[in-house]
C-alpha cells in the first residue's frame, strides 16, 4: 500500500491491494450489494419507458 492511498470507500479502514478499492471482501460485496438495491444513481433525467424500448428494438433490428 502506498502512503498516498485512499481508504476503503464502504468502511473507511486501509485497501487491500487484492480488493481495491475496497479493504476486503465483505464491503466489496456491500458495494456490489447497492448498486443491486438502487442506492446509488448516476444524476440524469428519468429514464421514459417508450424511448428504452424504441432502442432495444432499434438494436434488434441492427
Amino acid at each position: 500500500m502506498t502512503k498516498t492511498s485512499r481508504p476503503c470507500p464502504i468502511c473507511k479502514k486501509p485497501r487491500n491491494e487484492d480488493f481495491a478499492p475496497f479493504c476486503s471482501s465483505h464491503c466489496k460485496d456491500r458495494d456490489l450489494a447497492r448498486w443491486f438495491d438502487d442506492g446509488y444513481a448516476v444524476p440524469g433525467r428519468p429514464a421514459n419507458p417508450d424511448e428504452i424500448a424504441g432502442e432495444i428494438i432499434g438494436e434488434e433490428r441492427d
